[in-house]
């Protein structure tokens, strides 16, 4: 990952940290429920945002260098890996 897409990720990180201190002071306050859980869905919406980059790296990064490897173990076990990200990602 390059430093500028790295800088990128921390911002967006650190938003989102600052969105569920938000969301914890509204369920402190008794905020009204459909508010707390409006944040909620947009905490979600920017860790799925970062979860996406950080899938696209890694697709275009160690992904693309297993699957030009000759190690023919080593290519099915990234792919394993992506195949267990997206089984995980459909599991409530």
């Amino acid at each position: 990952m390059d430093d500028k897409r790295k800088t990128e990720l921390l911002r967006r990180l650190k938003s989102v940290e600052g969105h569920v201190r938000g969301v914890e002071k509204m369920v402190g306050e008794d905020a009204y429920c459909i508010d707390v859980i409006s944040q909620i869905q947009a905490v979600q919406a920017a860790l799925n945002k970062i979860t996406a980059q950080v899938l696209e790296d890694h697709l275009r990064g160690c992904v693309v260098t297993a699957i030009r490897n000759k190690d023919v173990k080593e290519r099915e076990r990234v792919l394993e890996e992506i195949a267990n990200v997206f089984e995980t990602a459909t599991k409530v």
